[in-house]
């Protein structure tokens, strides 16, 4: 059997470490908890760490994944009964990068010096979002830091899921795209010039395409680093003009307007709008102030100003669906589930089961959007391409009329 590499928290506190021959990793993590030890690091020898969450701190400071990891582990830890500053001491000496250990080091410090670890994390200039502070500071009031927490990993872990959904669905066109512009600039830039002295040497008049690809071929050769400088420009100028707060409201205004795009970009806000608020409330941050909290994880500013609006309005009397839906650019299934969720005093619940359906959405989007991408570029790129080898035989074709 395998041999494997473990680190644990023992029934007295302590961090035992050690190793054990086990069928498979899941057997070490049910034999340690068996005994009593609450796992947290579990590997085959020679292998990189599996198991219930190694605190892996990235080089450069903690990411979304790190900090859910970091609050996975934390939450482990209290459910097992730990002291929370026993259990910042635990993930301190577990922390394997310098910046991430003097960040965990602050925050014990703060928590054993009398003060919250919602304050303490605070602190950490900006590592934690605001979301994450208000969740941890209702969770501190009401005596439920393990399962706000619990909340806590769980909303981190579907946002990533989310994320990565919509980066995964992109890695395929990307892709694609760049396969076709690689094609595209090498039969232009290296096949096609091949022809040019054949057809120099002939003299004549060219075909109309065959020049138009030469020339083509041509402005790329000698005029590369012109493309690459306007490119650039473009892409500066693009990012100072998201800066502008009117243009960036503009811009998004448009993006929400395209057909395909718009009706993406909105489930997606949904999704996490719906997860933020509904994770907020469930662990008693009340309405205004999770609404308030949950128009900042938007990156839509229309949507944002939308949300603001809404909020402006509940604080005066009214629904949260019927004042969301003044704006006219929220879903109509997602305001019949808010509603709904109102009117049986299930608001939070509902708000989860509204992000369940729109996460599902967004994939089946996705998915319909490839289908429709994928042979549309596959197309275009045949189409190119013919376009370019139709010019050289249309040339060698006239090779009779070009020496005549």
């Amino acid at each position: 059997m395998p041999l494997f590499e473990y680190k644990a928290v023992a029934p007295s506190g302590e961090t035992v470490q050690g190793t054990m021959e086990a069928a498979s990793l899941d057997m070490v993590i049910l034999k340690l908890q068996e005994a009593g030890n609450v796992p947290l690091h579990a590997k085959e020898s020679g292998a990189g760490v599996f198991g219930l969450s190694a605190l892996r701190m990235g080089r450069r400071g903690m990411n979304s994944r790190e900090v859910g990891e970091f609050t996975q582990q934390l939450s482990t830890l209290l459910v097992a009964g730990l002291p929370l500053d026993r259990s910042l001491q635990v993930l301190q000496e577990l922390s394997e990068n310098d910046r991430v250990k003097r960040t965990v080091t602050e925050i014990r410090d703060k928590v054993r010096e009398g003060g919250s670890l919602s304050d303490a994390l605070e602190e950490q200039h900006g590592a934690f979002n605001r979301l994450f502070v208000n969740m941890v500071r209702a969770g501190e009031v009401g005596g439920t830091l393990d399962v706000t927490l619990l909340r806590l990993t769980d909303y981190l872990e579907r946002s990533r899921e989310l994320k990565d959904s919509v980066v995964s669905a992109l890695i395929y066109p990307i892709l694609l795209l760049v396969l076709a512009a690689g094609s595209l600039i090498l039969l232009l830039v290296y096949v096609i010039p091949q022809f040019t002295p054949i057809f120099e040497e002939l003299g004549g008049d060219l075909p109309f395409i065959t020049k138009l690809v030469l020339g083509a071929g041509s402005i790329l050769q000698n005029f590369w680093w012109a493309i690459v400088l306007v490119t650039f420009l473009v892409v500066v100028q693009f990012r100072r003009m998201l800066a502008d707060v009117d243009k960036r409201f503009a811009w998004d205004q448009r993006v929400l307007a395209m057909r395909w795009v718009g009706d993406l970009v909105g489930k997606i806000e949904i999704a996490r709008l719906s997860r933020t608020l509904g994770t907020l409330l469930t662990n008693g941050v009340p309405l205004l102030g999770a609404l308030s909290i949950a128009r900042n994880v938007l990156s839509n500013t229309v949507l944002q100003k939308d949300v603001g609006d809404a909020a402006r309005e509940v604080k005066t009397g009214g629904g949260l669906a019927r004042n969301l839906s003044k704006s006219g650019r929220f879903p109509r299934l997602a305001l019949q589930m808010i509603s709904v969720g109102e009117e049986t005093g299930k608001l939070d619940a509902m708000l989860m089961k509204v992000s369940d359906t729109y996460d599902l959405e967004v994939r089946n989007t996705i998915d319909r959007l490839l289908s429709i991408f994928t042979p549309v570029v596959t197309l275009l790129l045949a189409v190119l391409i013919g376009t370019i080898v139709l010019s050289v035989l249309v040339a060698i074709l006239s090779i009779n009329d070009l020496v005549g």
